[in-house]
């Protein structure tokens, strides 16, 4: 499920970047009719400082929803559960950032995502593994406050990225349901990290602005987040899918609908 994945982070930025592949017309990530994401594609769009930035939390904030459900995994003893999410940030996303985190003078954290990684792939009882995961936690952490409070939690780039964690949780979520069955335990608890994440972390940082600027706006988001959240009773996988795709996909919908009438059209920023 790896290609999954990265293309549904792809698709996600892509989605920030206003390309044409965010249209309704356009398969679901999990469609065997997909195309693949053209390589060229972002270097031919013109990408401005809000894009830029848009696309830089998005990634941050895929790695923390990874981390936040590999937390919850070693809570409940279940390192083996975790360490695909801790491997998931330093394998699929870091490399995309690496030039971004250069730009804007963060120190470089790869090391530190591995280092926890290896721990609790090869030593899953450690006792350092908490500490080693702190850490790591600590670096992303840094890395997102590298953008300034106005920028990262103004409406014009937290309810994008918002979206785009949601678009690549809906299609996790899709991804691990087989014949009514959760049969891909890690894609069920992606989704349900990155929902979180985007909920519990990036929502509550704009919820007065929300509430000030579309109050009808706010009741539609939280009552959508509240009932999608419901398809996730715990990290740990259920047999059977507690929601069915298409009402997830529905919750969704509301919530992006909801975010969408409050968000002023981009300008382009130096």
């Amino acid at each position: 499920m790896v290609k999954l994945r990265l293309f549904a982070v792809t698709m996600a930025i892509a989605c920030s970047l206003g390309l044409s592949a965010c249209s309704p017309s356009t398969p679901s990530a999990s469609s065997p009719e997909s195309p693949a994401p053209s390589a060229a594609s972002p270097e031919t769009q013109p990408v401005d400082g809000l894009t830029k930035d848009i696309d830089y939390l998005t990634k941050l904030s895929l790695m923390r929803g990874h981390m936040l459900v590999a937390q919850e995994l070693l809570e409940l003893e279940k390192p083996a559960e975790a360490e695909p999410h801790i491997g998931h940030p330093v394998e699929e996303i870091y490399a995309d950032l690496e030039d971004q985190l250069a730009e804007r003078g963060v120190a470089p954290f790869k090391a530190t995502l591995t280092e926890v990684h290896d721990l609790v792939q090869n030593r899953p009882s450690d006792p350092q593994i908490q500490a080693k995961f702190n850490d790591a936690i600590a670096a992303i952490d840094g890395a997102i406050a590298v953008l300034p409070k106005e920028r990262s939690q103004s409406l014009d780039v937290a309810l994008p990225v918002i979206n785009n964690l949601l678009d690549v949780a809906q299609a996790e979520y899709e991804a691990a349901i087989s014949n009514n069955k959760i049969s891909e335990a890690i894609e069920y608890q992606d989704s349900r990290g990155f929902v979180l994440y985007a909920y519990q972390f990036l929502y509550p940082s704009v919820r007065d602005t929300v509430r000030q600027s579309n109050p009808e706006a706010q009741r539609q988001i939280e009552a959508a987040f509240e009932a999608l959240q419901k398809a996730w009773p715990s990290a740990e996988a259920p047999a059977a899918p507690v929601m069915t795709a298409e009402e997830v996909s529905a919750q969704v919908a509301q919530i992006q609908q909801g975010t969408q009438s409050l968000q002023a059209a981009p300008a382009a920023q130096p």
